[in-house]
């Protein structure tokens, strides 16, 4: 899945972050939290399997919700890289959603944005979107987009021709430009032995 962040800024900007944990309390009844304010929680409750469902749901949410920022720093980086201390890297490449959560714990979901060297060194971590690379919307000018002729034609002075191009379904094909060497090597003529 890709999506695109609707700001065509391309100032960096710090990657997000959600987590979603579940507590217990002295009294053997637990809660979800989030660390976005605006997230309503459910009260607490001693129904354990209730609370994991819905913190993991919680947690999709937030990731299904989210658009992938491609001008977004690696969240994971500004963190020194902490979610891997073992694996060395310095962070590059696009900005992907990753989803990190240890089945053995069960306790944490943590959606991020962080950039595509860091996401596999993620000990349980799974790409969830990644971020479009941006479209390139410079279109080349219309004389730039004409085909200069070879000079073997007969033309004007410069390549240019004075008459208008051939239709499209009668113009023969056009070779493919190949470039020649700066400094082209001579071959020394083989003697005879």
């Amino acid at each position: 899945m890709t999506t695109v962040h609707s700001e065509s800024t391309s100032e960096r900007i710090p990657g997000r972050a959600w987590t979603v944990r579940i507590l217990g309390h002295s009294d053997r009844t637990v809660s979800v939290t989030c660390t976005t304010d605006r997230c309503r929680m459910p009260p607490r409750s001693k129904d354990l399997t209730t609370q994991r469902t819905f913190a993991a749901r919680h947690a999709a949410a937030h990731a299904k919700a989210a658009t992938v920022r491609p001008n977004a720093w690696c969240h994971c980086g500004s963190q020194r890289c902490g979610t891997h201390p073992d694996a060395k890297a310095h962070c590059a490449g696009a900005v992907v959603l990753v989803l990190r959560h240890d089945p053995t714990l069960g306790r944490v979901w943590s959606v991020e944005e962080v950039c595509e060297t860091c996401a596999p060194l993620i000990p349980h971590a799974t790409v969830l979107a990644r971020a479009a690379r941006p479209a390139r919307t410079a279109a080349r000018p219309a004389a730039q987009a004409t085909q200069v002729p070879s000079p073997s034609r007969p033309g004007i002075a410069g390549g240019f021709f004075a008459a208008p191009a051939p239709a499209a379904a009668d113009a023969p094909p056009v070779p493919s430009a190949r470039r020649t060497p700066q400094n082209p090597r001579r071959r020394r003529p083989r003697q005879g032995r």
